[in-house]
């Protein structure tokens, strides 16, 4: 079985594959002082706790964009896995064709999201992850990474919003009753949703333009991606398991047969 990680600045995914199976999968707060002995207990209870063996595991990936969690998570499947897990870094395969013009500041999260929609739909795409940023990863009919977009994300925006406008409360981010908020928060709500769905399908519009590519699908990702493809007109599927997608082909890739 492998155990694929995928360490975000906010969340972390994990999920357990048999073959290409996905057997499980879950998401826990990214901590950054969180130790390697505590990650890998509480990676060993959620095991446990969806009847999965521990020992089971002969296999283990991880892309991270968060430096000091990724120390912890690999110090613990190797101490209470006794696995050496592979690190999506400059030097894994992938089959992706960086063409920014330093292929190093290129996260590892974009280039394993890029590598699961590859596998599942194909060539030419546009990917829009709603995560703690908003990215947009422009991807050719040949599988090159063309570059992207990076915007803040859509918690991030909510909350600088509470913290500097001193009369404006905290708010769910849901979809209101009304485009015209009749209160504070159901304005709030609007703007913040609306105001993201015209973000994401105008700058989709633009890279299709940009990208002269024939039928370009866009594949949204990130835990606000099933709320804004709701409204948006140009998001053609929803894969909120992309990056543990990317990270089980990425294995399999590297995998020495």
């Amino acid at each position: 079985m492998l155990l694929a990680i995928d360490v975000g600045n906010t969340i972390s995914a994990i999920g357990v594959y048999q073959g290409d199976t996905l057997l499980g999968n879950w998401s826990v707060s990214t901590i950054r002082e969180r130790t390697a002995d505590e990650t890998g207990m509480l990676l060993i209870s959620i095991l446990q706790y969806a009847g999965i063996n521990p020992s089971a595991i002969d296999g283990a990936i991880i892309c991270s964009v968060v430096p000091p969690a990724l120390h912890s998570v690999i110090v613990a499947i190797k101490k209470y896995f006794r696995i050496d897990p592979l690190v999506v870094e400059p030097g894994v395969k992938t089959g992706i064709n960086i063409k920014y013009e330093n292929p190093r500041e290129v996260g590892t999260d974009k280039i394993v999201n890029a590598v699961g929609a590859l596998k599942l739909y194909g060539g030419p795409l546009i990917i829009v992850d709603f995560g703690t940023a908003t990215t947009f990863c422009a991807i050719s009919r040949k599988g090159d990474y063309l570059g992207g977009i990076i915007c803040p994300g859509i918690k991030i925006s909510a909350e600088a919003l509470f913290n500097k406008a001193s009369m404006l409360p905290r708010i769910e981010i849901t979809k209101p009753k009304h485009i015209i908020g009749r209160t504070t928060v159901n304005s709030m709500q609007s703007g913040i949703l609306y105001g993201f769905v015209g973000q994401t399908d105008y700058i989709v519009s633009l890279m299709k333009k940009e990208m002269k590519e024939d039928n370009i699908k866009v594949v949204a990702t990130g835990g606000m991606a099933n709320l804004i493809a709701s409204e948006s007109t140009m998001i053609d599927e929803v894969n909120t398991l992309l990056t543990l997608e990317g990270l089980k082909v990425i294995y399999q890739m590297n995998s020495i047969v």
